[in-house]
């Protein structure tokens, strides 16, 4: 194996390893900081050997043991045993000249115990509210994504720099507020678990439709997100919201090689090749939301998106969608949590369920909300019903200010030819 083969294979187990090895370390030395430093300590050492003893059989543990050994060492100085636990400190203090041995080895049980329940101290900590929403995202792909800080800003399109010094302010930040590293209890679990599955569902949106730049969709956002919901759900069996978070990225996720054409244009969802939509992300999606249902969830903010975008995996064709139950599931989306985007998108469900002139009506209510201004899809939306009313003029007006307001090159490109199909169909004679 060439030395190249070696480093795409540790940057391969790094991804895979990294969120359980700062994990382990971070319920032992109660720093996120100082757990991801020991994690790089052992992937600076892994570069240095592996490619001339070659990969180990195992290279998590590999990964894991060199942590340990740097963690033990770690502790053995003052500095660092002031940030740990006092009783760690004590037992430091009275062993280590002659217990030294079986120090370690207690060292080596509590990390290796309960590395499920470490993985989700980790993502509770690392989306906590303390931090704000940019900071949790960029310290949830970093340290549970294992992304590069590189990777995080192409991502996001945002300086590296940026991306860095957010990094860095929120592990100060959780430092400096003392936030426990522990998974919190009773009412305050529910107003974290809300974070954390908002930070989740912000970065599969981010890859499944692109705020910005010249990319549609960045499928490697959205199937990292996919995979901490999936991690969130099998360490939290028994929250339906964690399930129906879990069954509407699934469902989504499902669509994703039909919502771009031959050179990455935008396929909107009622022209898309269903032909061509995951039937297996389908029915893993369909029993997620079975399950969360089960679980008493059927009326949670994400359990009722994910029944909506279940309407739509169930048709086999556009025309067979239960537009109706749609419309009645957005109902009750706004009475949980009253939003002019989900009014918005109700009104979409009216317009195709009881014909545009209903969801023109619907959408007029909205124009005048300081919430929906500069929000490119309300002139969108407005101008695709004004164009099925055959209002031409008045739809090309208000897709043109929507290409103006999106920051999506490609969206732009496809509401400035929509624009020019409603000014040709101006100008054709009316009958």
């Amino acid at each position: 194996m060439t030395v190249t083969d070696t480093h795409r294979v540790i940057d391969a187990v790094w991804r895979i390893e990294s969120a359980r090895l700062i994990a382990g370390l971070a319920r032992f030395v109660r720093d996120i900081g100082l757990a991801e430093d020991l994690a790089q300590d052992a992937l600076v050492a892994a570069l240095q050997q592996w490619p001339e003893s070659g990969v180990p059989d195992n290279p998590g543990a590999w990964l894991m043991a060199v942590a340990k050994r740097r963690a033990v060492d770690a502790l053995r100085r003052q500095t660092v045993l002031e940030r740990t636990h006092e009783e760690l400190g004590r037992a430091l203090e009275t062993r280590q000249d002659t217990g030294a041995a079986e120090f370690t080895a207690e060292v080596d049980a509590a990390l290796d115990d309960e590395i499920g329940d470490d993985l989700l101290r980790l993502i509770f900590t690392a989306c906590h509210p303390v931090l704000s929403t940019e900071a949790r995202v960029a310290l949830t792909l970093r340290l549970l994504g294992g992304l590069t800080t590189e990777a995080i800003a192409r991502a996001f399109l945002v300086p590296e720099s940026t991306v860095a010094q957010r990094i860095v302010r929120a592990k100060r930040t959780l430092a400096a507020a003392h936030v426990p590293f522990e998974v919190p209890a009773g009412a305050e679990l529910a107003a974290r678990l809300s974070s954390v599955l908002e930070v989740v569902y912000l970065i599969f949106n981010e890859g499944y439709a692109a705020t910005a730049g010249d990319d549609w969709v960045r499928p490697a956002l959205s199937e990292e997100a996919l995979r901490l919901g999936r991690i969130l759900a099998a360490l939290a069996p028994a929250e339906p919201e964690v399930h129906g978070l879990v069954a509407l990225m699934e469902i989504q996720a499902s669509r994703m090689r039909a919502r771009t054409g031959p050179n990455g244009e935008p396929v909107l969802l009622l022209d898309q090749d269903r032909a061509r939509w995951d039937q297996l992300l389908i029915r893993r999606g369909l029993a997620a939301l079975e399950r969360a249902e089960r679980l008493g969830g059927a009326r949670g903010r994400y359990t009722l998106q994910a029944a909506i975008a279940a309407c739509h995996a169930r048709a086999r064709t556009a025309e067979e969608t239960d537009w109706p139950r749609i419309v009645a599931l957005y109902g009750a989306l706004a009475e949980l949590e009253p939003s002019p985007v989900v009014e918005l998108n109700r009104a979409v469900a009216v317009a195709m369920a009881y014909g545009p002139a209903a969801g023109l009506r619907l959408v007029d209510e909205l124009t005048g909300l300081p919430a929906l201004r500069g929000y490119h899809l309300l002139p969108s939306v407005r101008g695709d019903l004004l164009a099925k009313l055959g209002r031409y003029g008045e739809a090309r007006a208000e897709l043109e200010r929507a290409a103006e307001l999106t920051r999506n090159s490609r969206e732009r490109d496809l509401l400035l030819e929509r624009a020019a199909t409603c000014a040709g169909q101006e100008r054709v004679p009316q009958p």
